[in-house]
Order: C-alpha cells, then structure tokens, then sequence
C-alpha cells in the first residue's frame, strides 16, 4: 500500500506559514532543491489544496523557460509538469497540468487512492495537511526545518508554535520523521 508522506517547511518555532500565508522565509538553495527533487520525482502524486495548489501553477509550468533558472528549478518545473496531480477544493472548477479536482477530504476514498498501484503520495499545503491529520491519514512526515524564528502565523500543529518545544529528536538532516501526537478535531 502506498503512503501518504507529508512534506512541508517549518519554521524552528513551528510555523508551516507567517502571517498573511507568507512562506518568504523558506531558504531553499539549489543543494536543498536538488534534494527535493530527487525525493519528489519518486513519489506517486501531489496531493495538494487549493492554495498550495494555485501557488505551484503560477510558477512551474514554465519555470524552466526562465533563462535565469537554476538547473535544479528547471528539473523541477518538469517534475511538477509530469506528476499526478490532486487538488482538494471545493471552489476550484478547473486544473490543468495532470491534475484531478476532489471537494473533500474522505478517509474511505483516501484509502482506495493508497491502494492503488505507483508510488507513494506526497502531501503539500497547510490546510489540507491539517484536514489530513485529524483524520490520521498521515503515515510519515518528511519536515524540513528552516533556521529562523517568525514568531507568528500558522504552526504545523494547532497548539504547537511560538514559545512551545519541538520534539526533541531530529534526523541530522534536520528532517523530523517522527510520528507525532493526533491532531484534535476542530
């Protein structure tokens, strides 16, 4: 069965976002896009909300058109291209670029997508990362953390950012594959 692999920037004090969705404060230089690369191209699927969604189709469809792109920009742009796409939203009523349209998060119907043949499923987005969570859908966390402190906005975990501690245990790669506690319903 597949997995759904939650792959997302955090911030050392926890925030996935900064205020007004920023996510300015991501630092990605070509070594860590490089590495996304490699870890993204064997996945299965995006699985992405609206937002995150509408983020990624302003840039990488041609992205790799941009004389001024880094070689592993340019990589990507094709990774992207190529890739299965789901986008959850309720609004959205058209995606281009391989990409399938479903309203909602339904743990059945999540299920039968792991039980599908291919690779695993690559989750991205903070509201559709939190709807996935409540329902523990989430079988592994691939976290990037980012060495600044932006000290508000939305934090990976409600109740978890700001002031609060991390999870103590880190990979020295600095991505935190621990499992951690279920989300509570909102």
């Amino acid at each position: 069965m597949r997995k759904i692999v939650l792959f997302m920037s955090v911030s050392l004090d926890w925030f996935i976002e900064g205020p007004d969705r920023r996510i300015d404060w991501h630092l990605v230089d070509d070594e860590l896009h490089s590495h996304f690369n490699e870890q993204l191209g064997a996945m299965g699927a995006f699985l992405q909300g609206r937002v995150a969604y509408e983020l990624m189709a302003r840039v990488w469809p041609t992205a790799d058109t941009d004389p001024s792109s880094a070689g592993s920009m340019v990589e990507f742009a094709r990774i992207w291209r190529e890739m299965p796409k789901i986008v959850f939203s309720r609004t959205l009523e058209r995606a281009d670029w391989n990409t399938t349209i479903m309203r909602d998060v339904v743990a059945e119907e999540i299920m039968a997508l792991k039980a599908r043949p291919g690779g695993d499923l690559v989750l991205d987005g903070a509201d559709l990362a939190a709807a996935f969570m409540r329902h523990d859908l989430v079988d592994e966390y691939r976290l990037y953390v980012h060495p600044v402190l932006i000290g508000q906005g939305k934090p990976l975990i409600p109740g978890i950012g700001g002031h609060d501690r991390p999870p103590a245990h880190r990979d020295p790669d600095l991505r935190q594959r621990d499992r951690p506690p279920p989300v509570p319903a909102c």
